[in-house]
């Protein structure tokens, strides 16, 4: 065995040249190809410099094969697969964040809500550099995610890249995360609902926030509902296909199309919408991906709500899970996302009807010395309550830098537009 230490530009010709001369037929034979893994195979058992188990080997193998194909497919390990089986249940442990790998790194698609990730600020577009001071470049995604995840309360080191910022380390206990994937409350006479992921339970927690803020709020009072999908990394493509099924009669919600032009599915919704037509509004975000855009291209397309946010991720490709008993799973990209309106959703998004950047509203400060009681010869008012209103615009506001902190922008405007829809639709009924 010869010893390598060319250059890369040599090694490349030369290898250019011994692969000119291997002749076609050889190079698409697959029974010769799996030879020529077989020689890789044994050669990095036999003389790799730490000593790696077979099955290591094989398993790392198969997921390069598939991880090369696109940043969705991949080999689960037993543990990896069990550990997903968990998380469409509603609860796993982790850090609670959604990540993709690009460009070698770690990327983060969407943090979830109330979990350590959310918390420590995370936000969709960061990206992690290094996991406890060690290097994400060089790993595969299985492997970084395995690296962030640990028994609960034991903590981990992230360093976070985002875009304009320095770096900057994070520290983040680990919890066992339960999603409670939706959530509502009213907000007014506006029923709001944020869907946190699509897992098993989501379709029926949704029918029961419709019922729950329908009744609180009046049948005859509700002025709609706002549906907030933000940071919401997708899931199960059951639920979202039942979930935009819950605020439509009729039409297609979702087309799933692979190689194989017979294997194309549709997927329609069946009469019954559970808000009786009710306005809507949906907020979409960078973070919302997958079974997220299905549900807001469905309802954007039937001309069902209004898109009120950012774009969102673009993720549009189906996996196909496909369990290898004894050794785990393998996820393979099968098929893309098409909405209604034959719109692919992969690396384009959903356009939101109204767009919202995320923002901060801050109060202008009062310019002292600039109003009516300050100009030259300026008419007197003898009424305390009129000085009483000029001491008040100069006082602090208690807590307000608190509260500021707390408004959210976007959540804000689709109110205001879900209320104008609702005001509009009354009117038009009333002529």
């Amino acid at each position: 065995m010869k010893k390598l230490c060319y250059g890369i530009a040599v090694s490349a010709c030369l290898l250019g040249q011994a692969y000119a001369e291997v002749p076609k037929t050889i190079k698409e034979d697959p029974y010769l190809l799996l030879e020529l893994f077989g020689s890789a195979f044994q050669e990095a058992r036999n003389v790799y410099v730490d000593e790696t188990s077979d099955r290591q080997l094989i398993e790392n193998a198969i997921d390069g094969m598939l991880s090369s194909l696109d940043p969705h497919s991949g080999f689960m390990n037993e543990q990896s697969f069990l550990d997903m089986q968990i998380q469409t249940k509603g609860e796993f442990g982790g850090l609670g964040i959604e990540v993709t790998m690009e460009n070698g790194l770690v990327r983060v698609i969407s943090p979830i809500d109330g979990t350590p990730a959310a918390e420590a600020g995370s936000q969709p577009g960061d990206y992690i550099t290094h996991i406890d001071d060690l290097t994400v470049v060089g790993l595969s995604l299985n492997e970084a995610v395995d690296k962030m995840r640990g028994k609960p309360d034991t903590r981990v080191t992230l360093t976070v890249q985002r875009r304009g910022e320095e770096p900057r380390k994070v520290e983040l206990k680990r919890a066992i995360i339960k999603i409670e994937s939706v959530r509502f409350e009213p907000k007014g006479d506006i029923g709001y609902i944020r869907i946190i992921t699509f897992a098993d339970t989501t379709q029926a927690r949704l029918k029961t926030a419709i019922k729950e803020l329908t009744d609180k709020i009046g049948a005859d009072k509700i002025q709609g509902f706002l549906l907030d999908l933000r940071n919401n990394p997708g899931g199960l493509l059951d639920q979202a296909v039942e979930v935009a099924d819950a605020f439509l009669d009729q039409g297609e919600i979702v087309s799933t199309r692979s190689r194989r032009p017979e294997e194309t599915e549709r997927f329609s919704a069946t009469a019954g919408d559970l808000t009786k037509g009710a306005p809507l509004v949906v907020l979409i975000n960078e973070g919302s991906a997958s079974a997220s855009e299905i549900v807001a291209g469905a309802l954007q397309d039937q001309k069902r709500a209004v898109l009120v946010g950012t774009p969102s991720f673009g993720k549009g490709s189906v996996q196909s899970v496909i369990p290898v008993p004894g050794y785990g799973a393998l996820k393979i990209t099968t098929a893309r996302y098409y909405t209604p309106s034959g719109r692919s959703i992969q690396a384009q998004g959903i356009e939101p009807d109204i767009l919202v950047p995320r923002a901060e509203i801050k109060e202008q400060p009062i310019i002292e010395g600039f109003s009516e009681s300050n100009l030259p010869n300026a008419l007197t008012n003898e009424t305390e309550d009129v000085k009483k209103k000029t001491d008040d615009k100069k006082a602090p506001v208690e807590g307000k830098e608190k509260s500021e902190e707390k408004v959210d922008y976007q959540l804000d405007r689709a109110i205001d537009i879900l209320k104008a829809i609702s005001v509009y639709r009354s009117r038009r009924e009333d002529k």
